[in-house]
């Protein structure tokens, strides 16, 4: 069963946001990384199947891809992550779209397995165009995501979903989401990472509609940033400072990826820059 119940989890990072003080939650893709995050303080971790591909190297959005099945991904790096993760919640991600899940199934699954919660991942609301068009008209859509955290919250599971806009959070705090995670885009930054994106103002500006959004359905609903431009910490609080009814951020490149790309090669470089005694 869950190690941490949802009720609990909701009254530390309510009191967290009432003192002012930034939630943020992370996405772990080896067990290591999770441990790191964990000593670092993180109030929330998500296992989801492109952290997976990211670790190993790949941009993130190979999760969205036909690259392995997303849910049976999430199980098995669970057995890695869970059992070295002892102070933190960890939420699975769960492909809600995928024809073959049966939530009153695989929900109970991963409570046992002692995921505590659901973030909707992979999610189609990354996929725009004709793709998402014909997905949406195909029976593969968002609302099988909004379902999907319905289902979860009924489950009595912790729910922090990604939104894309406006309509998407307001369906969300309908659903029962407790967190909203307003998803930006792909994350800017290092080998991997997206090389445009709509500018921290913009996001500013979209971060307070979808907030308002969610508050308008229910005002216990906590609301975090994430993606695009908002990769650093001095990213995070230009746009907390812009807005208001934003609690924190949801990091996964900026929280595990882009670190160890860093500290990996800085640390490489202190070896190859060696130089032997001579004489």
């Amino acid at each position: 069963m869950p190690r941490f119940r949802r009720a609990e989890v909701l009254e530390r990072l309510r009191a967290k946001a009432a003192r002012g003080e930034v939630v943020v939650g992370g996405g772990a893709g080896t067990g290591l990384s999770a441990k790191c995050q964990e000593n670092g303080g993180v109030d929330l971790l998500t296992v989801f199947n492109s952290g997976r591909y990211r670790m190993a190297g790949r941009g993130s959005l190979a999760g969205l891809l036909a690259y392995g099945n997303a849910n049976e991904v999430v199980v098995e790096m669970g057995r890695e992550i869970l059992p070295v993760v002892t102070r933190t919640p960890v939420l699975a991600g769960v492909n809600g779209t995928d024809p073959f899940l049966d939530p009153e199934v695989f929900l109970p699954e991963l409570a046992r397995m002692g995921f505590c919660g659901v973030q909707n991942f992979p999610t189609v609301g990354l996929i725009d165009g004709n793709f998402r068009a014909n997905l949406e008209a195909t029976g593969m859509g968002f609302d099988l995501e909004v379902s999907l955290i319905a289902a979860a919250a009924a489950h009595d599971l912790l729910t922090a979903p990604y939104v894309f806009s406006a309509r998407d959070a307001e369906a969300m705090a309908e659903a029962g989401a407790d967190i909203v995670v307003c998803h930006l885009g792909l994350t800017v930054g290092g080998t991997i990472g997206a090389v445009s994106s709509r500018g921290l103002d913009e996001c500013a500006g979209l971060l307070q509609e979808w907030a308002d959004a969610a508050h308008a359905v229910r005002d216990d609903v906590l609301v975090l940033c994430h993606g695009g431009p908002i990769a650093e910490p001095e990213d995070v609080r230009h746009v907390l400072g812009a807005t208001t009814g934003v609690h924190g951020f949801y990091g996964a490149s900026s929280l595990e990826r882009m670190p160890v790309e860093d500290a990996i090669t800085a640390q490489t470089r202190r070896f190859t820059g060696l130089t032997r005694p001579v004489g």
